[in-house]
């Protein structure tokens, strides 16, 4: 009676000669060599458990681990049951290849030579089997269990209650199901093409399939077992065909109206789309022929349906359509093309929100005869901020830094907060740790003692000293201000990337002031407890740290903190939303919290064209600064949302996630895979409310898009005669697109200003401007999110803000002034150019900022401003504008300038250096107007001395010269520039 399996007595065979002994080692050596396999499979198995082990306990410690066991079990179950679907798909087919071998096989040269293989592998067939469907199921398992986020939208997802134009399907069916059932296709027929490989080996090796035998090329098993399996690849075709139908309103093609345009054209509509249902009625018919072979047990009807198939593919699936796009669209393509068009723009304006953008004309040209009354508009219209993030980072480092274990990110971000009733757009950095700055690095400087940063500094967006510092609004060590009373310590931060130890027997450096270093020992309850020792034990190994095994400066109370970055915290807590690349800092009740926007995404909305976050992101901050960047989890995309907006506590490292879109169903998915992990909207206090802001990469995808996409007209789209461009940043020489600016200002619709996002067009290919865009960024404003573009006529040229800098830097007064800030050694750094509409027109702002001298941060020199023809290169904004509009401002007091009066600094040596500075700084204004160079050059020369013996007085006094006090003092010691102002006056706006 035949047995199941291989136990199936194998054909040929004969003696197997005599056995040879080989010597065995002894056994202190198979006991060496049996205890050291078991000790590198332990640490292996040990290695794989403390990474699970470590990555659980953080899930817990931040309270998200049900997102741990969410996506672990998630991965563990499609791991395992596509493991097991393949390896049965291959197992179960080469068991049955074996099973129905011939009893005999044909005498010939070809079967007596795989007779040897057949005997030699013989003995081991079941574990041969073992091992190849072992193999096989884990490399599926592995790759289904990357799908879990396919998987969860699938069996989560939620309605969009819209339907897409063509198949009347609702969006979730493209977003959510489609992309499962690709994956289920692709799954099958991996399966299928890996059973029949095996099938047909086993077949062949055991002579049911004959290539040069005499007689039949295969059995009748043989053939009805292939052709079943040939059936099943031709049946999965078809399903294939007919899903490849719906796939059309979601397929990217190239086409002249625009980049990465997506979903079906006329000849999608009309030749693709009949043509798939064609393939898919005769894929059926020849998976039924091939079925059939096992009653006919002939292949030649399949055969020839299957070259029926695949002739039908190339005429009716390539030829065709060709043929339609040649001598149909082509000759009249706009008529052809102008419905299909139609439903793209509606469908993009939808999925990237851009929908409600107004669109208004603009003269570009000021109607306003009274200048006086237009200088007055000014103020009015918006508060100019001349204090750039991206170029006074180190500005506050130096004032700032106080001890060189902290340090500032290189571009600190803006704000709002109120003072006096008013609210100030304000600069705003925090004092992180930087570890490059400690007096002596080891392991437990590293990671014990030098832990956390301290305080934030904040300084007035809209004025500068007359030395060119910022106005801080809130400074020194402790910080003191307008802020009030906070948590000050930040453990939790952009530039906080290695992991601390704290809360146990080694006391932490808390900061230092004129007493003294002062210790601190951490009292929340963030980041794993090490008091057990195999939590100890996994972190080791985690971090290949050894000595956190057996330190002694870890006891109980230890906690480790990782994860530090607020991003990183987020991204982990959420591994299903794309991270904005800018997170900002904001003292909200007390506490020093970092704001993260969140965006869910899908590149499966139909109709709408796909865009690539890296590219469309991208502008001169990110070129230069990579932790700036978007953290994608989706690359392209073709839906998205700001749905979320999240906080990290910067010093407990507590998350929390708020949603913010309450209609997007791509969030109520998620959270409907992921309960309790995001807080309804009214969560959100007010005070944080105040804080909250549009976020900047959302702006940037949507203001590329609506460089196309601001037209709705199908023909004017087609023609490509109104397609915009962001012009590249004119500020510096990176070749990259200019950023975004935040700006409160008003759009001239709107009664009062509100805190805005701003950007320009200009055409494609040319540099005159085009249109402003700007969104109103105030999240506790009705109009939050209204996008509002200011379209210029085509039939005038305005300028735009690569021929506004030409001009600043071609005007023979503006050049000269410029050659004399670059005296020296010193360097010109130009400011954000801001765009402000103004009456019809446009005002462009630009701070000029002068690094140079023995302290090379930069400060604020001059204030380039243009409107109409008018230029102007002052001091100070007000001088500026009082220049280019031939009036002075009778509305508003002029913005705080800081005072004149150098403060008393308290250190003797410091205060003597200061006034010779200041003296050698007069002695050279006083030889510049006299035009006596050599004796501007022995001045100057004072001047560096005197600042170097300052800086280096000061810094033994664990202090930066020219620090400023808290609120709103600042100091106004001499410039290091090098190069007074070409007025004569050391003062700037």
């Amino acid at each position: 009676m035949r047995t199941l399996a291989f136990q199936m007595p194998d054909r040929g065979g004969g003696p197997t000669g005599p056995r040879i002994r080989v010597g065995r080692p002894s056994r202190r050596v198979r006991t060496l060599l049996m205890t050291l396999g078991v000790l590198a499979v332990l640490g292996m198995a040990f290695t794989m458990f403390a990474g699970f082990w470590t990555d659980w306990l953080w899930y817990r410690s931040v309270h998200y681990s049900s997102v741990f066991t969410t996506t672990l079990w998630t991965k563990i179950g499609l791991f395992f049951v596509f493991g097991l679907l393949m390896a049965l798909a291959v197992g179960v087919n080469i068991w049955l290849a074996h099973r129905l071998r011939p009893p005999l096989s044909a005498m010939s040269m070809e079967q007596q030579s795989l007779d040897r293989y057949r005997m030699g592998i013989a003995p081991y067939k079941r574990w041969l089997l073992l091992a190849i469907t072992s193999l096989v199921g884990l490399i599926a398992g592995a790759s289904a269990s990357s799908q879990w986020r396919t998987w969860l939208m699938w069996v989560n997802g939620v309605p969009f209650h819209q339907k897409d134009p063509q198949f009347h399907l609702d969006v979730s069916f493209y977003a959510f199901d489609l992309p499962w059932y690709r994956f289920l296709l692709g799954f099958g027929f991996a399966a299928t093409i890996l059973a029949l490989i095996a099938a047909a080996l086993t077949h062949y090796l055991y002579g049911g399939l004959r290539i040069t035998s005499p007689g039949a090329r295969a059995t009748a098993a043989a053939t009805g077992h292939l052709s079943v399996l040939l059936g099943v690849f031709v049946a999965l075709k078809a399903v294939a065909y007919w899903l490849d139908r719906y796939g059309l309103a979601v397929k990217s093609s190239d086409f002249k109206a625009t980049d990465n345009w997506t979903g079906l054209r006329y000849v999608d509509a009309n030749a693709y789309l009949p043509a798939k249902t064609i393939l898919f009625c005769i894929a059926v018919i020849c998976a039924l022929l091939f079925f059939a072979t096992l009653w006919r047990r002939t292949w030649q009807l399949p055969v020839i349906g299957f070259g029926l198939m695949v002739l039908s593919a190339i005429l009716i699936g390539g030829l065709y359509p060709a043929i339609v796009q040649k001598f149909q669209v082509q000759p009249n393509e706009q008529a052809k093309e102008a419905p299909y068009v139609q439903k793209n723009l509606k469908a993009t304006r939808e999925a990237y929100g851009i929908d409600g953008t107004k669109v208004s004309d603009y003269s570009g040209t000021s109607k306003t005869q009274d200048k006086a009354t237009l200088r007055d508009d000014v103020d009015s219209t918006a508060s100019i901020r001349i204090l750039d993030p991206n170029i006074v980072s180190p500005t506050f480092q130096q004032l700032q830094q106080i001890r060189n274990y902290y340090a500032f990110p290189t571009n600190l971000d803006v704000d709002r907060y109120t003072k006096d009733g008013k609210v100030q757009d304000t600069v705003i950095g925090l004092r992180e740790l930087n570890l490059n700055g400690i007096p002596k690095n080891n392991w437990i400087n590293d990671h014990f003692r030098y832990t956390h940063g301290y305080g934030v500094v904040a300084a007035k967006g809209t004025a500068a000293d007359p030395n060119g510092q910022p106005v801080f609004t809130e400074s020194d060590l402790p910080s003191r201000g307008d802020l009030g009373t906070y948590e000050q310590q930040v453990y939790y931060g952009e530039k906080t990337t290695t992991y601390s130890i704290v809360g146990g027997p080694q006391k932490e450096i808390d900061y230092s002031d004129d007493s003294g270093e002062k210790t601190t020992s951490y009292r929340g309850k963030s980041g794993v407890n090490l008091a057990n020792p195999i939590n100890r034990a996994a972190y080791a190994v985690a971090f290949s740290e050894p000595q956190i095994l057996y330190s002694g400066a870890i006891g109980e109370g230890s906690r480790i903190l990782y994860n530090r970055t607020p991003k990183e915290r987020v991204e982990a807590v959420a591994p299903w939303l794309t991270i904005d690349g800018d997170a900002y800092p904001a003292v909200v009740d007390g506490r020093i919290q970092w704001i993260v926007d969140a965006y869910t995404t899908t590149n499966g909305y139909p109709y709408a064209s796909r865009t690539t976050l890296g590219d469309t992101t991208a502008d001169s901050l990110t070129a230069t600064n990579n932790s700036r960047a978007v953290v994608a989890q989706q690359n392209q995309v073709n839906y998205i949302r700001n749905s979320v907006k999240a906080t990290v506590d910067a010093y407990t490292g507590e998350v929390k996630l708020y949603q913010w879109d309450t209609q997007d169903p791509v969030l109520k998915t998620w959270m409907k895979a992921f309960p309790g992990t995001v807080e309804p909207k009214s969560a959100i206090s007010k005070s944080l409310l105040a804080h909250l802001r549009y976020p900047q990469d959302l702006f940037k995808v949507q203001r590329e898009l609506l460089t196309r996409y601001h037209v709705t007209n199908p023909t004017t789209f087609l023609t490509g005669s109104e397609v915009w461009q962001v012009p590249d940043d004119p500020t510096n020489k990176s070749g990259n697109a200019v950023p975004p600016y935040y700006l409160s200002m008003k759009m001239p619709d709107q009664a009062s200003q509100a805190f805005s996002l701003t950007t320009t067009f200009t055409p494609n290919g040319r540099d005159n401007l085009s249109a402003f865009m700007s969104v109103d960024a105030q999240a506790d404003s009705s109009d939050y999110g209204k996008i509002r573009i200011l379209k210029l006529p085509t039939s005038t040229t305005v300028d735009g803000p690569k021929q506004v800098q030409s001009q600043f830097n071609s005007e023979q007064d503006i050049a000269e002034s410029i050659k004399l800030l670059k005296g020296g050694d010193s360097d010109i750094e130009y400011g954000n150019l801001l765009t402000v509409p103004l009456d019809g027109g446009l005002l462009y702002v630009e701070p000029v900022y002068v690094r140079g001298g023995g302290l090379k941060y930069p400060l604020l020199r001059k204030v380039l401003v243009s409107y109409g023809d008018k230029t102007a290169f002052e001091d100070t904004l007000d001088q500026a504008l009082n220049k280019v509009f031939g009036a002075e401002s009778s509305t508003t007091t002029p913005p705080d300038q800081g005072t004149t009066k150098p403060p008393t600094t308290g250190n003797p040596t410091v205060q003597q250096a200061l006034d010779d500075a200041q003296k050698a700084f007069d002695a050279g204004q006083t030889a510049l107007k006299k035009g006596d160079w050599k004796a501007y050059g022995e001045a100057q020369k004072d001047l560096e001395d005197a600042l170097k013996r300052a800086e280096e007085a000061q810094s033994k006094a664990g202090k930066p010269a020219g620090g400023s006090g808290g609120g709103n003092k600042s100091s106004s010691s001499p410039s290091p520039s090098g190069s007074p102002s070409p007025s004569g006056s050391p003062g700037s706006g």
